[in-house]
């Protein structure tokens, strides 16, 4: 690893058009999974211009599955909580389409448990999980702050704290690194969608005043590297401006660039799909591992085979920064031991399946705090016995 660098990462609000159609994916899977804990959700999103089309596969055995008219209620409630009452994309006048349909019988007897076979994972593909010390949620210190930014900003405008904001808005943070450690921000950089007519140099102080709230201290670069709506005005936007789709923000969604990532989005997907799944454990044992004290840096990758149960491989790749004596090929050998990692051993651990997803599908699935049923994945309640057993 390079010891002295720069890194960017980039965050999106929950009023970005595609956060838009992650969020309303998950609501969607919430809602199956409130009445089915076993339901089988695929919902793609997209929204545009007063327009929000859904589509996908679904499959529910509870005693009252969701109505179309419940599945649209979701959708424009969640629409509403973000906060958009525009002329040109309002929760509550914006075209509705749903094109849910049932899951395919092909995929289903693949994924089922039935008999002596054990309920196999709901597609193929490679997952991984990353943590290091460079924050207290053992994230990357670009993303996290992009992330604590937009929050900030979303915060003080549903507070009415300040009366120009509105929900579209983006940010991005490049940190200088010296010795492998973040010491101090470079570029800094918000666009953010504001009220007809506002001040931008009211808009810009206002920023201003958010980077160095969230920011440590003393990091804050010169003014001149402080870049507030560069374009100028941004009074358009949200799915008017531009259309969203599920899953377009996965590097948003998982490290900011600073681990690989399989590909596979996780939003508006059941808990059986290991894209969505894998990805969740195996952030859980890095983030453990880095926990421990095993090693500063930690990425972990499954792959999993369609229809089948037990991971296809397990990788450990402490990047050069272990600790105490520990091997990346000795926490190969020992994970699978403290955590079954076929789909429904995660989902068991993990407790997932429960209507807990609508909240990861703004500010990132990762570095979040756990809080009961929600985001179990960022306990660090493996530690003592992965300690144990090296």
């Amino acid at each position: 690893m390079r010891s002295n660098y720069l890194f960017t990462s980039e965050s999106v609000s929950e009023g970005h058009p595609d956060k838009v159609a992650d969020q309303i994916s998950d609501a969607v899977v919430d809602l199956f999974i409130g009445r089915d804990p076993e339901a089988r959700v695929a919902c793609e999103t997209m929204v545009t211009t007063n327009r929000i089309v859904l589509a996908g596969e679904v499959r529910c055995q509870g005693d009252t599955p969701p109505t179309i008219d419940e599945i649209e209620k979701a959708a424009r409630e969640t629409v509403r909580k973000i906060g958009y009452e525009q002329h040109g994309f309002h929760w509550q006048y914006a075209e509705f389409a749903c094109h849910l349909h049932a899951q395919s019988a092909d995929i289903a007897v693949g994924v089922d448990e039935a008999g002596n076979k054990d309920e196999g994972a709901g597609d193929q593909g490679i997952m991984f999980g990353f943590a290091c010390d460079e924050t207290p949620d053992l994230m990357p210190a670009t993303l996290y702050y992009s992330h604590r930014v937009l929050e900030k900003l979303a915060l003080d405008r549903h507070r009415g704290t300040v009366d120009f904001l509105e929900p579209d808005a983006k940010s991005q943070v490049t940190l200088a690194h010296e010795n492998g450690r973040p010491v101090r921000a470079v570029k800094l950089v918000v666009s953010t969608q504001h009220a007809k007519g506002c001040d931008q140099s009211r808009l810009r102080d206002y920023v201003k005043g958010v980077f160095d709230e969230v920011m440590p201290q003393g990091w804050l670069p010169g003014d001149e590297d402080i870049f507030v709506n560069p374009t100028g005005v941004f009074e358009i936007g949200g799915p008017d401006g531009d259309a969203g789709l599920t899953g377009r923000k996965i590097i948003v969604d998982t490290y900011g660039g600073a681990a690989p990532h399989g590909g596979g989005a996780f939003s508006g997907k059941d808990p059986t799909k290991v894209d969505r799944s894998a990805a969740y454990i195996s952030r859980y044992l890095a983030k453990n591992v880095v926990a421990a004290g095993l090693a500063r840096r930690c990425t972990i990758q499954l792959s999993y085979a369609i229809g089948v149960a037990e991971p296809l491989s397990l990788y450990v790749d402490l990047h050069g920064t272990e600790l105490n004596g520990v091997t990346a090929d000795r926490l190969e050998a020992v994970l699978p031991d403290l955590v079954r990692l076929t789909p429904k051993g995660i989902r068991t651990h993990l407790g997932l399946n429960k209507p807990i997803y609508l909240p990861t599908a703004a500010y990132g699935h990762f570095g979040r705090r756990a809080d009961g049923d929600f985001f179990t994945w960022e306990k660090t309640d493996l530690v003592d016995a992965l300690k144990q057993a090296i």
